[in-house]
């Protein structure tokens, strides 16, 4: 049974609208009759021409008036949603989806279900995620009162365009966001990055302790991946020992990919690290350990000391160029 109303929260960078909202807003007009989005920023017609494009039918704009979209939007849809009763409200797993939701849950005192990672409908809502650090998959149900409120994983959904026309544009009435309008953007500061952005990255090759020490993660996983022109990431294990960035962590806690090919170098594929990268489509895996669980999921496994099989690698793509 299609749920009568969901609304998607849209996210933009550079005025662009997020991959994760517009894998959203494919899942949101498979279960709903009707898919709205909620906008808390600027360029709101070219917004609205992309999230018409994937399902949405109106775009709801808040004017963040310079402050922190999620403490904004967060008022915004509170007093929107006690108007006109959405069935559920999606939120990708991002910094201000994670922000606008908690405010949100506070001030419609309605608990939230985060980090999900599949979302179904049959006898109302279905939600499916990851617990006790990735170890056990679990479904679950909101009861009582909505809007349900839903953080979803990206990378869990496709985007896939619907063929509708750009999104009615409804502006949002000034609303009262109390004290947390007082906080200011004053300044944007871009992070460096080298290659391609490790989420939107066709080939990815990510590292764990099986490299040995933190000095070979250059001359192996950059090495290849820069070879390979692809992105370069890490498991938690080695992002924890202080070895590389918690930018480049994938998995449970870390970034979610879904590359054409994933290498996993010296990665034993514990549960909290298959969930970041499993939905590759094609997974190559180099361990020494024969019973590593990487192997499970692996289309291509290679049983062998990592310090060895990737310079050979490395030698013969340079021999190839």
């Amino acid at each position: 049974m299609a749920l009568n109303k969901i609304w998607v929260f849209a996210e933009a960078e550079d005025d662009k609208v997020t991959t994760p909202t517009l894998e959203l807003l494919t899942k949101a007009r498979e279960i709903a009759s009707a898919v709205e989005a909620i906008y808390a920023g600027s360029s709101s017609e070219a917004v609205a021409t992309t999230v018409g494009d994937y399902g949405a039918t109106k775009l709801h704009v808040i004017d963040p008036a310079g402050g922190l979209p999620g403490q904004i939007a967060a008022a915004g849809i509170a007093h929107l949603a006690s108007e006109q009763n959405p069935d559920a409200i999606l939120f990708a797993q991002s910094y201000d989806g994670r922000d606008a939701l908690a405010r949100l849950s506070a001030k419609l005192d309605r608990p939230v279900l985060t980090n999900g990672m599949s979302l179904d409908n049959g006898d109302g809502l279905t939600f499916g995620t990851a617990i006790f650090g990735g170890v056990t998959l679990v479904d679950a149900k909101l009861t009582g009162e909505g809007p349900q409120l839903i953080a979803i994983r990206p990378k869990s959904f496709s985007a896939e365009p619907g063929g509708g026309g750009p999104a009615e544009i409804v502006n949002v009435a000034t609303v009262d966001a109390g004290r947390a309008a007082d906080a200011k953007v004053l300044e944007h500061h871009v992070e460096e990055q080298q290659g391609p952005k490790l989420e939107d990255a066709s080939i990815v090759v990510s590292g764990g302790r099986g490299l040995g020490s933190a000095e070979n993660y250059g001359p192996l996983v950059e090495e290849l991946a820069k070879l390979l022109k692809g992105a370069w990431g890490a498991s938690r294990a080695i992002v924890d020992a202080g070895w590389v960035p918690y930018a480049l962590q994938v998995g449970q806690t870390g970034k979610t990919v879904k590359p054409k090919v994933y290498i996993a170098l010296g990665i034993s594929g514990a549960t909290q690290h298959l969930v970041g990268m499993k939905n590759s489509d094609n997974i190559i895996a180099v361990n020494k350990d024969a019973e590593a669980p990487i192997f499970s999921v692996a289309d291509l496994g290679i049983v062998g000391d990592v310090q060895k099989v990737v310079p050979a690698l490395i030698e013969a793509l340079k021999a190839k160029q």
